[in-house]
């Protein structure tokens, strides 16, 4: 593959990916590098022409790639897990300058996930087995089969762009279904670059699609398509409400995961030596731009002043450079107009006469010349702030965390619970029968304790109440990607 590498001025202009060729389109969009402010790469603008070819291709491919056994559709998925490793460097350099992560997240997280996913999904496929009922007084055996549902329609997000692409196309086409993917017009050089590989892992022509452009134009096209009969998307809750409207008149299968507000609860007899590092990591990786990131710190009062000040002098500590720098703890955010956004949550904090520790407005961001047009900003802590204030209700998707004192276990447990997401929360503490307690009653999908982000891929992926609706993960994404039929068989 070549990709111009970070330094460089080369526009890179991208094409959509239809029945095993690279399409160019009408029209196209400027996508920035989040850490200079500037142009450097054009993406295509698609519509519904394209979803149309889109659909055609992956129609006329799904008879031969669904009749294949999980065991050759597993060695397709296991070759382009190979190459995509092969392209690590070119991929976790392409990956940090289309999103504005650092060029060490990309290399350590993002890519080698990314190849985990086809790994995964490329075992996990051979492993299911269906079920089978005995009725021997009316002598009928019954059992299940579950098949591909058909075209599925993915449509990710900008913050990890190959590693959620692939956590959704690999369980797709293992399952034996064909696929139109709609990756962010903000970040879609990966996607590119991988559909380079395709052909030579041995995925046939229309079983993978690839069309860029924006949500209203070709991921609306895509989703009210009345051919596309499941859609699985993350991102925000108003995308995913807009998708529900336009996929109800089809009554499509739908995985929706969207975003969070997620507690930290740190008790008392916490191990602050594991527990702030940790913290922060879990507040500012990728920009605090994970849907998995920390943004509401609830610590007991006994601790809450010598946590505070550990965890902003940890904080104060967490470095902002260009995404290449490799001593750099964080790069640059997706955009400008989402930049402006966290911003704004800042200011509003302010205006409620929230205290801002560090961060944003107080301390000094030192930039090389030519990244002060980027998109950077300072990780950010906020105290002194009531449980109401928007800062503490909705997500901010950015470098900023909120710590309030709390006095008992019940009324921290019920301030958690206090937000409509439900997506991921972390307790620290040593006692265990508390840890299970709490646990329990936290309205999250995931609840980690003393630790953060350790995920096991067998097990399922998702929120409660608005953070989304369906589960991912080795069961539940094969259970989403296919449909159950039980036969009975009389004899």
């Amino acid at each position: 593959m070549s990709f111009p590498m970070a330094g460089t001025r080369a526009l890179l202009m991208l094409e959509n990916f239809i029945d095993g060729k690279f399409l160019p389109c009408s029209s196209y969009l400027d996508s920035y590098d989040p850490s200079t402010g500037e142009v450097y790469c054009r993406v295509p603008n698609s519509g519904k022409e394209e979803i149309e070819a889109a659909v055609e291709a992956a129609r006329a491919a799904f008879p031969g790639w669904s009749s294949r056994s999980p065991q050759e559709r597993s060695q397709v998925l296991q070759r382009l897990a190979d190459l995509l490793e092969q392209s690590l460097e070119e991929l976790a350099q392409a990956e940090s300058r289309d999103q504005g992560k650092t060029l060490t997240l990309a290399r350590t997280m993002d890519i080698p996930r990314s190849v985990q996913n086809f790994r995964f999904f490329a075992s996990s496929i051979l492993h299911h087995t269906s079920e089978c009922t005995q009725m021997d007084h009316l002598g009928c055996l019954h059992y299940t089969v579950r098949t591909p549902v058909g075209i599925a329609g993915l449509i990710s997000p900008w913050n990890l762009p190959l590693y959620l692409l692939t956590w959704k196309l690999a369980p797709a086409i293992a399952a034996g279904n064909t696929v139109i993917a709609k990756p962010s017009e903000l970040t879609s050089v990966t996607a590119w670059m991988m559909c380079k590989l395709l052909e030579k892992a041995g995925v046939p022509p229309g079983v993978v699609n690839i069309v860029f452009g924006t949500g209203p134009r070709v991921g609306e096209a895509l989703v009210s398509h009345p051919e596309v009969p499941l859609i699985s998307f993350t991102g925000s809750q108003p995308t995913a409400e807009r998708i529900t409207q336009l996929s109800a008149p089809h009554c499509k299968k739908l995985s929706l995961e969207l975003g969070g507000k997620n507690p930290a609860i740190i008790f008392e007899d916490a191990n602050l030596e594991e527990c702030v590092p940790t913290t922060v990591r879990s507040s500012f990786a990728n920009q605090g731009e994970i849907c998995l990131c920390t943004s509401r710190i609830f610590v007991q009062k006994s601790i809450y002043s010598e946590f505070l000040k550990r965890f902003v002098e940890a904080t104060r500590m967490w470095k902002v450079g260009i995404p290449s720098d490799p001593s750099a703890d964080m790069g640059a955010l997706i955009s400008k107009a989402h930049l402006e956004k966290v911003r704004s949550y800042i200011k509003k904090a302010r205006m409620e006469g929230a205290q801002i520790l560090c961060g944003e407005g107080v301390d000094k961001l030192n930039l090389p010349l030519r990244n002060r047009a980027g998109y950077f900003m300072l990780p950010t802590v906020i105290t002194d702030i009531k449980d109401e204030s928007c800062c503490m209700k909705e997500e901010i998707f950015g470098p900023v965390t909120c710590v309030v004192p709390f006095d008992s276990e019940e009324e921290v447990i019920q301030r958690a619970n206090s937000v409509k997401y439900g997506l991921a929360a972390t307790v620290w503490s040593g006692n265990v029968g508390r840890v299970h307690r709490v646990a329990k009653k936290l309205q999250s999908g995931l609840v980690w304790t003393n630790c953060w982000l350790i995920r096991e891929l067998n097990l399922p992926f998702g929120g409660m109440k608005s953070s989304g609706v369906g589960r991912e993960g080795a069961k539940d994404s094969y259970e989403f990607f296919t449909e159950i039929k039980t036969i009975t068989i009389k004899h």
